[in-house]
């Protein structure tokens, strides 16, 4: 259905959001790395960043990236423009950039301008993104001028419906607020695209500090770019790394898998892979159904795209139905085009639509599938200062330097150890300037898991450390005492640092890794920067023919080192003193070492000495036969006579027990039954016995003299209680 949106109010997008949106860069380098994750998702194999020197602009320079990608035609080159539109948002999301919005806010965060020039397919196209231009005319909507020509006439081209006029505009524009003041001079810069393809970002009008210098610093260091001031919040840190002071150092690891060459101030970047970096590397593989919010996400994404497609299918197949059965009469050759066009049309929308139910599908059944990471430690022996975990996503560095586990209570365990994961997108989302993670909640519960395979790595290390921790990092020149302090540079320290790491160097023309035999000459040795396989001194890896080369990793099974006594509980202390008395330590850890989950003896804990009771004046003592029957009577010296293996006395008949005693009589009057005649006991027994019954009527007696007493006080006679 067709409707008349012309009329209607659109959101415009101000050229004061080109500011607040590079506002998102709290690191400087990682705006600058974000033109760098361009050229490599445009499949570049070099990358060179270099500054020109200017005066006539703010800062002094100009600062350039060019590269030899896939470049852009005019309509790839409009959709950089747009914000939030990006055409490298695939369904098996592999390339780094997503979100449409790295060049405007990288660009942006270190710039107030940046122009850019591309080539492709025969066609040349040109970007202008300036704040300035649009302060100086006063212009609230953002305006980006685009103009084109081609390759070999350098006649332009008029592409959206634009005009000569249009061209003729975009051109006086240019001129104007960039550098390049003539046709010829923005043609030059077409012409350092040595390829048949490539793209190069020019960025100027630097900003500056509050002292007038620029944020990039370029003059300490010739061949790098360094940072002016820390931007980068490092309050927390007691040392400030390499990565965060050098450019040259950051890009250095700003890939898992290095795949480009990449030149500073033309000098090539020594990249390297971390893990071969690192000194008994370990591997753990990890599984875990936590992360589900990505996956639900592109569940609910793919299932939205399969109804789509699917209804327009329906509508194109529903179309091709009717007019089939309209030109159903008709013989002529243009209607059987027609009739042709729509069902082709049709089942090419309703093989898409099959396509995406079927990736609906699989997106839905892997929602209860674990997601598997890879985690992998090792000790960095050449400055055991920078430890902590770096984080990846599809191989792309987020952050660096995270302490997990035992490293955040700052002491020697664990430290000097350096962990890396690479996260995919299906399990973790970073945000938008890729410096963070997107879900705070999985994002804490991955720290969570990498501190406790960080624990299991250093007890796996313990068979190296035998002579203690100290002694182990003695081995490797860290003989002073602060942790702080460098290894020591004598050459048997370096000799055996250099022994315990391989050397890895990426060849120059095929890009493959190749390992280095060890050799003393190596040590400290600076290599070309145009090394190649064929300089190798291995014979069997001396060839671009030849398979890449990766450093051995042993795999090592989580066990998860739980002492048993955290799975019991302590009850919760009461309020009542005298409960509280009653669950003592000592009883605690009498009931803690009666438990048989418990392997290890559970020892007491030292307790403080007690001060001595308080007298309390004792309650009066009750007698222990009361006004009781004499069946009563017997009962108990039947059961006093079990405990002590003595026979009992012969029970009476019923007749005589249920008669109550008399009250003239006394309660000393009776007399016990004598033990049977015809089993004598031993005189041990027999005088147990009889001391048993001699107390027995002692009691008796008393209580007989108790109830006498009672009966002749007027004051007690009402409490006085008759004996049955």
């Amino acid at each position: 259905m067709d409707k008349n949106y012309d009329s209607l109010s659109r959101a415009r997008l101000t050229y004061e959001y080109l500011h607040s949106n590079s506002t998102t860069h709290e690191f400087l380098f990682g705006a600058l790395a974000e033109l760098v994750d361009n050229a490599r998702d445009a499949n570049s194999t070099k990358l060179e960043i270099f500054t020109v020197p200017n005066d006539a602009f703010r800062g002094g320079y100009f600062l350039c990236f060019l590269d030899d990608g896939c470049g852009m035609d005019p309509e790839e080159a409009a959709d950089v423009i747009m914000f939030g539109k990006s055409s490298k948002k695939t369904l098996d999301m592999n390339t780094i950039g997503q979100y449409g919005n790295g060049l405007k806010s990288g660009s942006m965060r270190v710039a107030k301008d940046f122009i850019l020039f591309t080539k492709k397919q025969e066609k040349l196209s040109c970007i202008l993104l300036s704040r300035s231009f649009h302060e100086e005319e006063h212009i609230e909507e953002v305006i980006v001028p685009l103009p084109c020509w081609h390759t070999e006439t350098k006649q332009p081209i008029y592409v959206s419906g634009k005009t000569e006029a249009t061209h003729t505009v975009e051109l006086d524009i240019i001129k104007k607020y960039t550098p390049f003041k003539t046709v010829e001079e923005i043609m030059d810069n077409f012409d350092c695209i040595r390829g048949a393809s490539g793209t190069m970002v020019i960025l100027y009008n630097m900003k500056l500090m509050d002292d007038g210098e620029t944020e990039l610093d370029i003059k300490t260091e010739p061949t790098d770019i360094r940072m002016g001031h820390l931007s980068y919040d490092v309050s927390t840190e007691s040392v400030v790394v390499p990565e965060w002071e050098s450019f040259r150092a950051y890009t250095a690891i700003l890939y898992i898998e290095p795949a480009m060459k990449l030149y500073i101030q033309g000098k090539k970047v020594r990249t390297k892979r971390l893990s071969d970096c690192l000194y008994r590397t370990r591997l753990f593989k990890f599984s875990s159904t936590r992360f589900k919010r990505r996956s639900e996400h592109d569940s609910v994404k793919a299932t939205q795209l399969y109804k789509i497609a699917s209804e327009k299918a329906r509508e194109a197949e529903s179309q091709a139905r009717d007019l089939e059965k309209r030109l159903a009469q008709c013989t002529s050759s243009d209607a059987r085009r027609k009739v042709r066009l729509a069902q082709s049309n049709a089942e090419g929308l309703r093989k898409q639509a099959d396509f995406k139910k079927q990736l609906a599908d699989r997106k839905q059944k892997s929602l209860k599938d674990p997601k598997n990471l890879s985690f992998t430690y090792g000790f960095n022996v050449e400055n055991r200062r920078c430890d902590g975990m770096f984080l990846y996503n599809c191989g792309r560095l987020i952050k660096m330097y995270i302490k997990v586990g035992p490293q955040m209570d700052g002491g020697v365990k664990c430290s000097g150890v350096v962990g890396l994961v690479d996260i995919p997108y299906v399990v973790l989302e970073p945000t938008h300037n890729k410096q963070d993670f997107a879900d705070n909640k999985e994002y804490k519960y991955l720290l969570r898991m990498m501190g406790e395979h960080l624990i299991e790595f250093w007890t796996d290390a313990q068979t190296v450390m035998k002579n203690g921790v100290l002694e182990f990092w003695e081995s490797f020149g860290y003989v002073h005492s602060d942790w702080k302090t460098p290894p020591s540079e004598e050459f048997k320290y370096k000799r055996k640092r250099a022994m315990q790491m391989a050397m890895t160097l990426q060849c120059d023309k095929c890009l493959k890794w190749r390992i280095l035999p060890f050799s003393q000459g190596n040590i400290g040795k600076t290599f070309d920067d145009d090394w190649e396989c064929i300089m190798n001194p291995d014979q069997q890896y001396n060839r671009c023919s030849t398979s890449e080369q990766k450093v051995s990793i042993v795999i090592l099974n989580y066990k998860k080192t739980q002492q048993k006594n955290d799975n019991v509980k302590e009850k919760p202390s009461s309020t009542n003193p005298d409960q509280s008395s009653s669950s003592s330590p000592a009883v605690q850890q009498t009931h803690l070492s009666r438990d048989p989950t418990l392997k290890r003896k559970v020892t007491p804990s030292p307790r403080a000495p007690t001060p001595p009771p308080a007298k309390i004046k004792p309650a009066p003592r009750k007698p222990l036969v009361t006004k009781k029957s004499a069946e009563e009577d017997r009962k108990q010296i039947t059961a006093i006579a079990k405990i002590k293996n003595v026979p009992a006395a012969p029970v009476r008949k019923q007749k005589e027990a249920k008669q109550p005693p008399s009250k003239s009589k006394s309660v000393s009057a009776r007399k016990l039954p004598p033990p049977p005649a015809t089993k004598k006991l031993p005189e041990k027994r027999a005088r147990t016995v009889a001391s048993l019954r001699r107390k027995l009527a002692e009691e008796a007696v008393s209580e007989s003299s108790e109830s006498d007493a009672e009966k002749t006080s007027p004051q007690q006679s009402s409490r006085t209680t008759p004996t049955p």
